[in-house]
């Protein structure tokens, strides 16, 4: 029986080596097909690869999303490239590079929408969230709530009062930070499970005041535009774009990030 388990565990170890290996070549011939000037094979080879790490391992990795935005920018497919730029920000908000591209891409938008105050500052905040990762977050909730507790030790049994005063306002201040960290993490993670947010693919697309085709048209918008998706009604999406204009399209216009 334990020769069993031991041939069962080498079957797996060997299958999971030859799915490695074989995701490993592909990605090496997308690198290649790339720096060739191929983009189209550079394309399929990417998203070949990232098909299968969602599929065998349920996992994204924003360096692929990253490498595959560029491919489809180069590619001139301006939705595409800018849909997996984002997919890449939501898994890494805080890299630079992933950042730097994407606002390259979105300047080569028709849709230059001014956001409203309300959103001004909603962006502002989640620039600052946006700095690290929902692990990242957690990790310093983490420590925050360690430094808390210090604080706590040292008010309760150190007899100096000026450590005492140190320790109090210092624990009321990494409270606070405590919460707001705990507060990122949890909308980190809701963003990446739930996904509201959406990326219009054709040229030029039509919003309508309600799910009806022939409903009164409100406004247009263009490929690469980003909106928050707020509703849906069978075959069609309640959107909202930055500016906090909101209308009906429908779903096959815009593909979630």
């Amino acid at each position: 029986m334990k020769l069993l388990h031991k041939h069962i565990a080498l079957f797996f170890a060997l299958a999971c080596s030859i799915s490695v290996f074989s995701s490993n070549t592909v990605l090496a011939e997308a690198e290649e097909a790339f720096r060739a000037g191929d983009f189209a094979r550079s394309i399929e080879l990417y998203e070949t690869v990232i098909a299968q790490e969602l599929a065998e391992n349920n996992r994204e990795s924003a360096q692929l999303h990253y490498n595959l935005g560029n491919a489809y920018f180069r590619n001139n497919e301006l939705g595409r490239a800018i849909l997996n730029f984002e997919r890449a920000l939501l898994l890494d908000p805080g890299n630079s590079d992933i950042r730097h591209n994407l606002r390259f891409a979105r300047n080569h938008t028709i849709d230059h929408i001014e956001p409203s105050a309300t959103a001004f500052l909603t962006n502002w905040i989640s620039g600052i969230r946006n700095l690290l990762s929902s692990n990242g977050w957690a990790i310093t909730a983490i420590v925050l709530f360690l430094l808390f507790l210090g604080c706590i030790a040292v008010f309760l049994f150190v007899p100096y009062v000026w450590a005492r005063k140190t320790a109090f306002y210092s624990g009321i201040v990494i409270f606070l930070f405590l919460i707001m960290a705990n507060a990122f993490a949890f909308r980190q993670k809701n963003e990446r499970v739930n996904r509201n947010f959406a990326i219009v693919m054709p040229s030029g697309i039509s919003v309508n005041a309600s799910p009806d085709a022939n409903s009164n048209q409100l406004f247009q918008l263009h490929e690469g535009t980003k909106v928050r998706i707020r509703n849906s009604d069978g075959n069609w999406y309640e959107i909202e774009i930055a500016n906090g204009s909101v209308g009906w399209t429908l779903r096959q216009n815009v593909e979630r990030i």
